[in-house]
């Protein structure tokens, strides 16, 4: 691995904390409930999707590339003409920003070091390539908040974006789908069977095993649903491609701004890892 790949992976392991009070935490949910969505799953689509623009579910479902056929569908365009997409997308941003507000305390979120690590996290998300990466670039065409709570936010989920559109073309690459993915990684995590992981455990058993049958004849899982040694090197290639791509954007930041961004980082993160990102 690479200098500036294990930069990726340590900036990866920074940020995600921030990012994912979207989805552990409660604020953002109810701000768009108050939209009038009706499920949880309505409010995800309608906002995260929203930087593409009015695309059809089959474009969503293609950028988003780990949801089963059909999924997407259920809520695109549906839940974008009940609520349009930037409107769900600020109450999403609003929701996950007073998440952090609230984790963090006041003297925390208004702290230099905060400003900071949004000015510098900001610097990066705002200077990766856009090629091939349909997400990300959506949002490179939004504007970044002023407030630093806002801004850090903001920037952290561009980075994840960013990651994730590489993530996709490492499994592309490796010519592994997304409930492949899914299955993978619930391995990974220790989960078995993997069919049992919350992201899958609703889909058809006959899918499920279907997709493990073909994992099995790849050599991936072995008879009992568990990682052989080609599984195990293939989800550590995919892992190790995923860190090189989502290195580029840390190059706009010189050696020194680097360091002092995971030192800003650095109790911002203990902060969020300990209360959950709840």
């Amino acid at each position: 691995m690479s200098a500036m790949a294990r930069t990726a992976r340590r900036m990866f392991e920074l940020l995600e904390p921030i990012c994912l009070v979207t989805y552990f935490a409660d604020e953002s949910g109810e701000e768009l409930a108050a939209l009038g969505h009706r499920t949880y799953w309505d409010g995800y689509f309608a906002s995260r999707a929203a930087p593409l623009g009015r695309v059809p579910a089959e474009v969503v479902h293609a950028a988003f590339y780990s949801f089963a056929d059909g999924e997407v569908a259920r809520h695109i365009p549906s839940a974008w003409e009940m609520v349009p997409p930037e409107v769900s997308f600020a109450a999403w941003r609003r929701g996950s920003v007073a998440s952090l507000r609230r984790i963090l305390g006041d003297e925390v979120a208004g702290s230099p070091g905060l400003v900071r690590a949004a000015d510098l996290t900001a610097k990066a998300a705002t200077s990766g390539p856009t090629e091939g990466r349909v997400i990300y670039a959506g949002w490179r065409t939004l504007e970044v908040p002023s407030d630093p709570v806002a801004r850090l936010w903001h920037s952290a989920t561009m980075l994840r974006e960013h990651r994730g559109d590489g993530h996709v073309a490492a499994l592309l690459g490796a010519r592994i789908g997304g409930t492949e993915a899914h299955l993978l990684s619930a391995l990974e995590m220790g989960i078995h069977p993997p069919e049992s992981f919350g992201r899958v455990h609703h889909l058809p058993k006959r899918r499920l095993a279907a997709v493990m049958d073909g994992l099995r004849e790849r050599g991936l899982v072995d008879a009992d649903g568990r990682f052989t040694e080609a599984g195990r090197e293939t989800k550590q290639r995919i892992e190790d491609l995923t860190d090189e791509l989502a290195a580029p954007p840390y190059d706009a930041l010189a050696p020194a701004e680097l360091a002092e961004l995971v030192a800003a980082l650095e109790p911002i993160t203990a902060t969020l890892v300990a209360a959950g990102s709840r």
